[in-house]
């Protein structure tokens, strides 16, 4: 019951978290497209100016005007564009001021200084024991961590005797889900080549055996036994809480302003290796059949001999938000195996940062 409750506060501290960071980094983008704009703004006064002049020596080549009026309309021209630029400037400043004044989610409690998540609070305490939010402080001139929600989707299966089970489990039916909470953290003060990524995940792994097969706990080891009626479905799942690591390798755009700078890899690609470390939470399995035209489903909860320590290697490699990620369990599913299953992953990552 209590590990119940604590993967609940968890999740939801995970959710209200990922809810702020988008928002941040939604800011954040607005911020680098809003910095983009300038040199479109200067790029298109600049054609635009071209174009006048190539008008007025077109003018002043066939005779429709003199010399003396053409240099005139130049002038003039070219003090129209650089007002143009000075405004449209001007106007994108004002947008970045204001996200910028604005850049946190303001869900503010009474004295209107801070946000605030209750979560329950202490017998004789008003104030929340589990807190999210800050303090209205001024911004920090250089951030080396940040922080951003995990979410994992893909393909699960097993390795065994060093080969893919495929011929054993489902290839496309058998699948993986992960989500989480990471914090990046720049190793370098002066360059951002170099991060470490590390965080919380629930790992979810599930396998779906082949040819109306179904798992059996004998209690000395776990095998796979055949059904004695047709199976609809049978998914066996494994529910980890695990310790991510990564190295994440790759380039960053730099972006100043008066009073600080951030280090931006929105569009650039992120190189991950690493790996994670936990406990089993649970393990589960599923039947789904159709008795005399009456669908029944099974439901069973045990230890089904699988370990309770959780350890492995995950990489990635994306862009954006998005990347390709595999992840490979060095501890073997089952303890007392004579063949050994160890799970393996292969999906799309999407990290909100």
């Amino acid at each position: 019951m209590r590990l119940i409750k604590f993967c609940t506060v968890i999740t939801v501290w995970v959710l209200s978290i990922a809810f702020i960071q988008a928002q941040e980094s939604e800011v954040s983008k607005q911020l680098e497209l809003l910095e983009a704009m300038k040199e479109v703004v200067i790029s298109e006064e600049k054609d635009a100016l071209k174009t006048d002049v190539e008008n007025i020596n077109d003018r002043y080549d066939s005779n429709l005007i003199t010399q003396n009026e053409a240099e005139e309309l130049k002038q003039t021209a070219a003090q129209k564009h650089a007002l143009n630029i000075e405004n449209r400037l001007a106007i994108i400043e004002n947008k970045i001021a204001l996200l910028v004044r604005n850049d946190s989610v303001e869900v503010l409690d009474e004295a209107g200084d801070r946000f605030v998540l209750r979560i329950g609070s202490e017998e004789d305490d008003d104030e929340p024991f589990f807190y999210i939010g800050k303090d209205n402080r001024s911004r920090k001139y250089d951030r080396r961590t940040t922080s951003d929600f995990v979410l994992a989707v893909g393909f699960n299966n097993a390795i065994i005797d060093g080969e893919l089970g495929d011929d054993i489990y489902k290839l496309a039916g058998s699948r993986f889900a992960e989500i989480g909470w990471a914090w990046k953290t720049r190793v370098f003060k002066e360059t951002n080549w170099l991060r470490v990524k590390y965080g919380l995940s629930f790992q979810f792994n599930g396998l779906k055996p082949k040819d109306n097969q179904y798992f059996v706990d004998t209690g000395s080891e776990t095998v796979l036994e055949t059904f004695d009626r047709d199976l609809d479905k049978s998914k066996f799942r494994l529910d980890n809480l695990v310790v991510p690591v990564h190295f994440e390798f790759g380039p960053s755009k730099k972006i100043e302003h008066d009073d600080y700078f951030r280090y931006s890899t929105h569009n650039q690609v992120k190189l991950g290796l690493g790996g994670y470390a936990g406990i089993k939470l649970g393990a589960r399995q599923k039947l789904h059949y159709d008795d005399m035209g009456q669908d029944v489903e099974l439901k069973e909860k045990g230890n089904f001999n699988t370990n309770n320590f959780i350890y492995g290697v995950s990489a990635y490699l994306g862009w954006r938000d998005t990347a390709l990620y595999v992840k490979y369990d060095l501890n073997t599913i089952f303890k007392d195996n004579p063949v050994e299953q160890r799970n393996i992953s292969l999906g799309l990552r999407f990290d909100m940062d």
